[in-house]
C-alpha cells in the first residue's frame, strides 16, 4: 500500500520507525494528542464584543488595539494555498473503528513475509526491545508481525492524528514546513489578539472605577472650567502655531528666491572660471612656446657672440717668410717670385681690415683718409696738398715706373702712419695691450716698409710686422675689452 501526502498528493515514504509502532510508543502519541475537535464554528468577534456587558469606550479601546496590531494575513500562492490545511468533510469517527490494544496484541502472527519487514539499525532495535516487553518464556520464539498488521497499525495511527488535529495526514516535509509556519502566524496572531483583550480589560477596569467614584456638580463644574481653559490655551497655541507657519513659509521663500540668485551666481562663477581657466591653458601655452623660442634664440645669440666674424673675415697667417691675410702672400723675396696682382689684392685687404677696426673703435686719422677699394685702393691725403697715393704696384717696364713706385712707398708710409695712430689711442684705452714692433717714420721694429731703395726681403719682413700689428688690434678689437 503506497502513502500519498493529504496535502500536494504526491506519493512519499514512511520512516521505517512508523512501520512497526509499539504498544506503548502508540499511547505515549495518544496521551501527547489535544481531544477530539468540536468542529462548530466560533461566533465572530464582533459578536462576542457586542454581548459583553461592557461600556462602550473599553470596546472602543479594544477595537483600536485590534486594528493596530492588524489581522489582515499575507496573500498566500495558489501552490501555498493549495497546500493550507482542510478540514475533513467527515467526521473522524464515521471513516474508521478505533481498535482496542488488546485486540491489536491478539492478532496471529502465523505468516511470515521477510521481504516485506523492515530492516532496523541498532539503536532502533535496542528502542524496540524496550517498547515490548514480551512474556519471558517466548523470547527466544517471537515471529515477525503480519504486513496487514503493520499497515493496519501505521493507518491507524494516521487515522487518530487526523481526527485529533486540523491537518490530515501523511504529509511531505515540504507540507510540513508549510504548517508549521502556518501554526507559527497564528501564534502570533493569539498573542495579538490577547493583548487586545488585556486593554480592553484595563479599560473596562477604568470605567467602572470612575463610575464608582463619581462627581458632584461643583467638581463637574470646575472640571468643565478647566476643560474649556485648557481649549483656550491649545486654541491659541494653534494661532501662534500658524502664524509661526505663515512667518516661516515667508522665509522659506525668501530663502528660495536667495537661493536662487545663489545658484545663478554660482552659474556664473563658473562660467567665468572655466574662461578663466580656458584663457589661462592659452596663455600658459603661449608662454611655454615664448620660453622655448627665448631659449633657442638665446643659444643662438651666445653661439654668435662666441663667433667673430673678424677671424672669418681677416684671416692673418703667415707662408714661410710671407706674411699672408686670407691667403694672400704680401711681400716678394728673391726666387719666389709673387705675382703684383697677388700683392696688391693682399694689400687691398690689409687696408680694409685697417678701415673697418678703426671705424669700429670710432677712431677717425689725421692727415689722411683710407680707401679700400681691393687691388686698387688708395690712400688720401686731408692736409696740405690733399694728394691721392695709390697703394698698389706693376711690375710693367714702362717711364713712369718710377714715379709709381715713389706714389706707392708715399701709399705704404701713409698705411704705416695710420697704423700707428691706432696702436698709440689702443695703448691709451688699455696698458696692458702690448706691440712686439714700433713704428718710427716709414720704419716698424727695424725694417722700412719703402720698397725703392730697399731689399725684398726687408720690405716683405716689415709687411709682416705691420700684419702682426693689425691681428693684436683685431683681437683686442672684438674681445670686448674696449668697452
Amino acid at each position: 500500500m503506497a502513502f500519498i501526502c493529504q496535502q500536494c498528493k504526491q506519493p512519499l515514504q514512511l520512516d521505517a520507525s512508523l512501520v512497526d509502532l509499539a504498544p506503548s510508543a502508540y499511547d505515549m502519541i495518544v496521551s501527547s494528542l489535544p481531544p477530539q475537535l468540536n468542529l462548530q464554528p466560533p461566533p465572530p468577534e464582533e459578536e462576542k464584543l457586542v454581548q459583553l456587558p461592557a461600556p462602550s469606550s473599553a470596546k472602543e479601546a479594544w477595537r483600536s488595539t485590534r486594528q493596530a496590531t492588524g489581522r489582515s494575513q499575507p496573500q498566500l500562492s495558489p501552490r501555498a494555498q493549495g497546500k493550507l490545511p482542510q478540514r475533513p468533510s467527515l467526521l473522524p469517527n464515521e471513516s474508521f473503528v478505533i481498535l482496542q490494544d488488546s485486540v491489536i496484541n491478539n492478532i496471529p502472527s502465523h505468516v511470515s513475509f521477510p521481504s516485506q519487514t523492515p530492516k532496523l539499525s541498532p539503536a532502533e532495535s535496542a528502542a524496540a526491545s524496550l517498547t515490548k516487553d514480551p512474556p519471558v518464556d517466548d523470547i527466544d520464539h517471537v515471529n515477525p508481525s503480519p504486513l496487514s498488521h503493520h499497515l493496519r497499525s501505521t493507518q491507524r495511527l494516521l487515522n487518530l492524528l487526523s481526527s485529533r488535529t486540523d491537518i490530515d495526514h501523511p504529509l511531505c516535509a515540504e507540507c510540513t514546513h508549510i504548517l508549521l509556519s502556518n501554526l507559527t502566524r497564528q501564534l502570533e496572531e493569539t498573542k495579538k489578539e490577547r493583548d487586545g483583550y488585556i486593554a480592553f480589560e484595563k479599560e473596562a477596569k477604568k470605567e467602572k472605577d470612575r463610575e464608582k467614584e463619581g462627581l458632584n456638580p461643583q467638581d463637574a463644574e470646575r472640571k468643565i472650567a478647566r476643560l474649556k481653559e485648557d481649549k483656550r490655551i491649545a486654541i491659541e497655541q494653534l494661532r501662534e502655531a500658524e502664524r509661526e507657519r505663515e512667518q516661516l513659509a515667508e522665509e522659506l521663500g525668501s530663502l528660495e528666491l536667495e537661493e536662487k540668485t545663489l545658484e545663478e551666481e554660482e552659474e556664473e562663477f563658473w562660467r567665468s572660471y572655466n574662461a578663466h581657466l580656458l584663457r589661462s591653458a592659452e596663455q600658459s601655452s603661449q608662454l611655454a612656446s615664448l620660453r622655448a623660442t627665448y631659449v633657442a634664440d638665446s643659444a643662438t645669440l651666445e653661439r654668435l657672440e662666441r663667433t667673430n666674424v673678424y677671424n672669418d673675415a681677416f684671416c692673418i697667417g703667415h707662408d714661410g717668410v710671407f706674411g699672408t691675410i686670407n691667403s694672400l702672400r704680401l711681400g716678394r723675396v728673391p726666387g719666389v717670385p709673387v705675382e703684383w696682382a697677388e700683392i696688391n689684392a693682399a694689400w687691398g685687404q690689409t687696408l680694409l681690415l685697417l678701415y673697418t677696426i678703426a671705424r669700429k673703435l670710432d677712431f677717425t686719422f689725421e692727415n689722411y683718409r683710407l680707401v679700400p677699394m681691393g687691388s686698387f685702393s688708395r690712400v688720401e691725403r686731408t692736409t696740405g696738398d690733399k694728394a691721392t697715393y695709390e697703394l698698389y704696384g706693376s711690375g710693367d717696364l714702362h717711364l713712369g715706373r718710377l714715379l709709381h713706385n715713389r706714389r706707392f712707398d708715399f701709399a705704404m708710409v701713409a698705411v704705416l702712419d695710420c697704423l700707428r695712430q691706432l696702436m698709440e689711442w689702443v695703448r691709451l684705452q688699455d696698458s696692458s695691450v702690448e706691440f712686439p714692433h714700433q713704428v718710427v717714420k716709414d720704419k716698424i721694429g727695424d725694417s722700412s716698409v719703402k720698397l725703392q731703395f730697399n731689399q725684398e726681403e726687408t720690405w716683405t719682413r716689415a709687411l709682416r710686422h705691420v700684419l702682426l700689428a693689425l691681428k693684436i688690434l683685431l683681437k683686442w678689437t672684438t674681445s670686448g675689452n674696449n668697452g
